[in-house]
């Protein structure tokens, strides 16, 4: 419990203090976002993506609003049973109002509750929140489907591009490629942020939510996949490996990363779905700067980052990404609706080598799910083949960005 004239204190500094922060860059994704509909609006993402600037650029192109940040040390009493006195506060204090902004409201227990009275209503709500609480499909039966979700993710290339003040080249990338887009890092340079932020997701996000005592066997397999990016992963394997007592263990903790956007997993293509389940799945990390500061073998081996790279922007637009093995390989396939669509390999350096390898993988791809078009994505080499009635595309990864996003 909290007194109302603390709260009131607590409502009015928040709201100067916002007037006066300064807005970073305009997010991408903010263009996608209509806060005048019936749904509670949710921003999830991992920790310090940028959630709670696109809350304020939101709240700057409303502006008919009430906010609260939960994030507040003054606020730590806060319970459920106070919403009703913030409610009468922002009332008392800005007149009636129909837009409400939370941020960080999942530190309050059924807050849920109070967001569902106010859909009741008719009042428009839009959240963000760090904890996996927000992130997971829990999330459903708290708002009982009446909910939008929007993932946010670290900055964009075209993103960077704007917050550095750099021209779209491949100096420019080769920076973006190595330190990722989480904003702090890119504007400070301090590799502990990302140190930090990495112990923060494992210990706020995931051991303290789940009430997990094995803390080092969790911090060791996320270093580990997170330095095994685009690399094949069992779970019986995972269990051998950190000494877990079933399999059960690894992949609670492989989910746990997942529902606090610190890894993703995809499977390999199959129209089976039980064979889907029991292929070995390839890991990714949500950021290449993150990976960067947190593993000591980036630089040993900067195809699997681009690979990191390829699938993060995949993974911004796709929900159904797949890797496809068969006589080759070929890195992602996309699925959209019962159909494989799209086709693409990546590969750091194109050469004489590796050439034939990388080729024959994309075109059993594209032979196998009837598709005319594949893409090679490299670091900067740009090409073209026609194969079998096949176009093949080679594209730098930064030219690629550009199309992907215009």
């Amino acid at each position: 419990m909290i007194l109302k004239e603390t709260l009131r204190n607590i409502v009015k500094t928040q709201r100067e203090n916002l007037d006066l922060e300064e807005v970073s860059i305009e997010r991408e994704d903010i263009k996608e976002i209509n806060v005048e509909i019936p749904f509670t609006i949710v921003l999830s993402g991992v920790r310090r993506c940028g959630k709670s600037t696109l809350l304020k650029q939101l709240m700057r192109k409303t502006k008919d609003f009430y906010y609260f940040s939960f994030d507040d040390i003054r606020a730590i009493n806060f319970d459920v049973e106070d919403f009703q006195k913030l409610d009468e506060i922002f009332l008392e204090e800005y007149g009636k109002k129909n837009h409400y902004f939370f941020d960080e409201i999942q530190n309050i227990q059924k807050w849920e509750l109070f967001v569902r009275t106010l859909l009741d209503k008719k009042m428009y709500v839009v959240i963000t929140g760090s904890n996996a609480s927000l992130l997971s499909k829990e999330l459903g039966t708290r708002l009982t489907g009446r909910h939008l979700r929007f993932e946010l993710f670290p900055f964009s290339f075209n993103e960077f591009l704007l917050l550095m003040n750099k021209k779209q080249n491949i100096d420019s990338f080769e920076e973006y490629f190595t330190n990722g887009g989480f904003p702090e890092y890119l504007k400070f340079k301090k590799s502990t942020i990302l140190q930090e932020l990495l112990n923060d997701v494992l210990n706020r996000d995931i051991a303290i939510r789940h009430k997990l005592r094995n803390l080092k066997s969790l911090k060791e397999m996320a270093l580990y996949l997170i330095t095994n990016v685009g690399k094949e992963f069992s779970y019986n394997n995972l269990k051998k490996t950190f000494n877990l007592g079933s399999t059960n263990s690894a992949i609670s903790f492989v989910s746990y990363f997942e529902d606090s956007y610190l890894l993703f997993t995809i499977s390999k293509f199959d129209y089976s779905l039980k064979k889907q389940l029991v292929n070995p799945k390839k890991v990714y990390s949500i950021d290449n700067g993150l990976t960067n500061t947190n593993s000591s073998s980036f630089s040993q081996d900067k195809g699997k980052m681009l690979e990191n790279l390829v699938f993060i922007n995949l993974r911004k637009k796709y929900k159904n990404i797949y890797y496809f093995q068969e006589k080759g390989e070929c890195d992602f396939v996309i699925k959209k609706g019962t159909k494989i669509t799209k086709a693409i390999q990546v590969c750091f350096d194109l050469n004489e080598d590796n050439k034939n390898r990388e080729i024959r993988g994309l075109l059993e791809a594209l032979e196998k799910f009837n598709i005319k078009e594949g893409v090679i994505l490299t670091y900067k080499q740009e090409d073209q083949f026609n194969i079998n009635n096949k176009k093949i595309k080679v594209l730098p990864v930064w030219k690629w960005l550009s199309e992907e996003t215009s």
